[in-house]
């Protein structure tokens, strides 16, 4: 008989918690009081234990947010008895010296060196940054395992180890490199006895640590967040927490020491800020990301005869609309509904009644395009990032939401890939949710025009002749006055206006 393992009660106004890291793996014969994964609230995280022994069914997946009382997994009795013969523990008494001796067994490797380089990561892209690095000089790497990341102007990515062996860096963080130079070697083999003794444990080594060998150390999803964003290694981070553990308090309190921040500004990190009434300036190299930025924006200004045209919109149907289904649309579909999605699909129905929207410019042609491939700015960690919305006309709220929030997720963590932020075809920035009241957005180039959206204000509307207070918003459109005429552009703005005004035009399509 299977034991349900549920989300146990972990606060008064706690309703739901999000699935942190799986220690345990499905399959897995576990014990009574054996750690099996880390559960994170909106205040805290906590861990879950096995209330038996038995074999482990996993039912959520890491990531997935869930009610209080949900069942998240299952224990079977006797997978221990079945996977445990009686002979087991003398055997592995026997098995462990045996073990011990391959394990201190000096290996030199093949002597063959294998050299890491810079791949090919896209047409365009001739060279990149290295970014940090998660492996140094000494270290025994496994096939697979992350090195380093590297940035493009466009993107971040993984370089990993080709070969298991001991690692020798050649560049550094901060360093600029072409495509195809190298970035370290691995000296095939070499190292691998010496880093196996440490892998190396009995099952009674196992029982009596408790977890704690694990726990020591280890940061908690939040806290690891915070840290990461910070730049801080867990490494030299004290933990406060169960068994050592790094709780987000412990982040917290590490962000904000000067000691634990990047000493200089030559590897690519923020410098030390210099006391307050000092007159230092701090001189940092521009990332590769941001000289693009730079570049792209200076271009779009020189070239092309760029206008905005404003209006303003009464956000008061679709505030009223998402109040009264939010709940009920967030328990079907398990993400909210926000304002992208009613904006989204309105941009798409202007844009399909208004094509030289949706257009640009090549040589001495314009391209029409016959679909939505609609670009959202985000504010990434690193730089501003416009991943894309595809074929954005065809989907559902629902589906516009999940891309939204999978886009936001992999800009913030510098996951997303070139391919996620290439060919849109009208681009929405949402400025207002920094507090910005007007702005005049500039053009995604080659797209021929900009949405800004701003943040919404309650102002006195004069309403059939009553003064009545609204929830308005601005919103302004930038364009390429080349290809876009004046009554396009307006015409255009006031479509989206109209169907933001009046939701249910967007499900009739009228």
């Amino acid at each position: 008989m299977a034991l349900d393992i549920k989300i146990p009660a972990v606060g008064e106004s706690i309703t739901e918690v999000t699935i942190g890291k799986w220690v345990k793996k499905d399959g897995d014969t576990v014990k009574a009081d054996e750690l099996l994964l880390e559960i994170e609230s909106d205040k805290a995280t906590f861990e879950l234990n096995s209330e038996a022994a038995g074999v482990l069914r996993i039912k959520a997946k890491e990531g997935d947010v869930v009610q209080v009382g949900a069942v998240i997994a299952s224990i079977e009795a006797g997978g221990t008895a079945a996977s445990v013969p009686a002979a087991a523990p003398a055997k592995a008494e026997s098995a462990a010296p045996t073990a011990t001796k391959a394990a201190a067994a000096p290996s030199a490797g093949t002597g063959e060196v294998k050299e890491i380089k810079v791949p090919a990561v896209g047409e365009s892209i001739s060279e990149v940054t290295i970014g940090t690095w998660t492996k140094k000089t000494g270290d025994f790497v496994q096939v697979e395992d992350l090195l380093c990341e590297i940035e493009s102007d466009k993107a971040t990515f993984e370089l990993r180890a080709e070969v298991a062996g001991t690692l020798e860096t050649v560049a550094k963080q901060g360093d600029v490199l072409p495509i195809g130079g190298l970035v370290c070697k691995i000296k095939v083999g070499a190292g691998s006895a010496a880093a196996a003794p440490q892998a190396v444990s009995t099952p009674a080594a196992t029982a009596s640590s408790g977890g704690s060998d694990y726990a020591k150390g280890h940061a908690a999803p939040a806290a690891a967040k915070l840290l990461d964003e910070k730049g801080i290694s867990t490494s030299s981070v004290q933990g406060t927490g169960k068994d050592g553990r790094i709780t987000k308090e412990d982040a917290q309190n590490a962000q904000n020491k000067p000691a634990e921040k990047a000493p200089a500004a030559s590897n690519g990190t923020a410098a030390p800020k210099a006391p307050a009434g000092s007159r230092v300036d701090d001189r940092q190299k521009m990332t590769s990301l941001r000289k693009t930025i730079s570049r792209r924006l200076v271009a779009v200004k020189n070239e092309t005869a760029m206008l905005t045209t404003f209006n303003e919109v009464n956000m008061k149907p679709i505030m009223d609309l998402r109040a009264k289904y939010k709940d009920s649309f967030k328990e079907k579909n398990a993400v909210n509904l926000g304002f992208m999605s009613f904006f989204t699909k309105a941009v798409c129905q202007a844009l399909l009644e208004y094509p030289s929207v949706n257009a640009y410019i090549d040589g001495e042609e314009i391209v029409y395009h016959n679909y939505c491939d609609v670009s959202i700015a985000v504010s990434a960690p690193k730089g501003l990032v416009v991943p894309v919305i595809r074929n954005a006309e065809i989907m559902s709220f629902v589906e516009i939401e999940k891309e939204v929030v999978r886009l936001a997720l992999k800009a913030r963590d510098n996951k997303l890939t070139i391919d996620e932020m290439s060919g849109g075809t009208f681009t929405i920035t949402n400025g207002g949710i920094f507090g910005s009241m007007m702005s005049t957005p500039i053009i995604n180039a080659p797209q021929s025009a900009i949405l800004g959206m701003h943040n919404i204000v309650e102002r006195p509307m004069a309403v059939a002749g009553q003064v009545v207070i609204l929830p308005m918003m601005y919103l302004a459109l930038s364009y390429d006055h080349r290809i876009i005429d004046g009554r396009e552009s307006v015409g255009f703005l006031v479509r989206v206006k109209q169907l933001l005004e009046d939701p249910t035009r967007l499900l009739l399509g009228v």
